[in-house]
């Protein structure tokens, strides 16, 4: 099947509604605007490759138990995917064309494959929004098995996903409060990019995390916080008409009276500072 988008790719994702776009062409598109030079057919293919093998391992894979099995037999153990524990900052980490190139990636970057994957098969998965990492679910409900993509592929079932949780820095008593929300495709694609932002920021280049925020409020416009960090970005490089822009975007995806309150005071103090 060919996924495609228009030239203003992020803008035709941000029009799509998440059940319609698929999250691997999706992060390849991304994945390109930094690589502009790099023609994508050989990913494709090697994705498309990836779905062939998981589909012919799974010929008979009806329960998650067995799909998620398959999953990481492919991606992780025959095709060597793996977290990058070594250089975890690494911008190539959050790439996805860098994270096929090296077969190393963030969770995110590695459980987009899993989930891309396993979507083209028709099986079910989703990401979820664990606290300081991430992790795949494949199947619904009671009968679902949870993948840590950073570990080899790792399935986690009932048993094993306290210890991993524990692992990752909850301590035991708190086990019972933790909430692993599902992400929607595009909260995963923002995470991604988020991923670059913050290490873009950290290191000082705050010309690239402000275009890597122009990026997710492209992808998400209807994602409200977005717009108060693009905002902020563009208030401390001197870019004060499209902060006061990009406020009134913000206003236009929120309900919330006291949070509407504060963006309009934004607005006035930016338009002192611009008169």
């Amino acid at each position: 099947m060919v996924y495609s988008f228009t030239s203003d790719a992020l803008q035709d994702i941000g029009a799509t509604d998440d059940e319609d776009f698929d999250i691997l062409e999706a992060a390849l598109v991304l994945a390109s605007l930094d690589h502009p030079e790099i023609l994508l057919e050989s990913y494709r293919a090697h994705l498309d490759q990836l779905v062939e093998d998981c589909g012919t391992l799974g010929a008979t894979a009806h329960d998650a138990d067995t799909q998620a099995a398959v999953l990481s037999s492919i991606i992780a153990t025959r095709y060597g995917y793996t977290g990058d524990s070594q250089t975890y900052d690494d911008p190539a980490n959050a790439n996805l064309i860098e994270v096929i190139d090296r077969r190393l990636g963030l969770p995110v970057a590695l459980g987009i494959i899993y989930i891309g994957v396993a979507r083209r098969l028709g099986w079910e998965s989703f990401g979820l929004n664990v606290p300081a990492h991430f992790l795949v679910c494949v199947g619904l409900d009671t009968q679902s098995v949870v993948v840590d993509p950073f570990d080899d592929g790792r399935l986690l079932d009932a048993d094993k996903l306290p210890e991993r949780l524990i692992g990752l820095g909850i301590s035991p008593d708190q086990l019972d409060q933790v909430q692993l929300p599902v992400l929607p495709d595009r909260a995963v694609l923002v995470r991604l990019l988020n991923n670059l932002s913050t290490r873009a920021e950290l290191s000082g280049d705050l010309p690239r995390a402000l275009e890597l925020h122009m990026r997710m409020t492209s992808l998400a416009p209807c994602y409200t916080g977005l717009w108060w960090e693009r905002a902020r970005l563009e208030q401390i490089l001197g870019q004060l008409s499209a902060a006061r822009a990009s406020l009134t975007n913000m206003l236009e995806t929120t309900h919330d009276i006291e949070l509407e309150k504060r963006i309009r005071l934004a607005q006035v103090v930016l338009a002192r500072s611009l008169n």
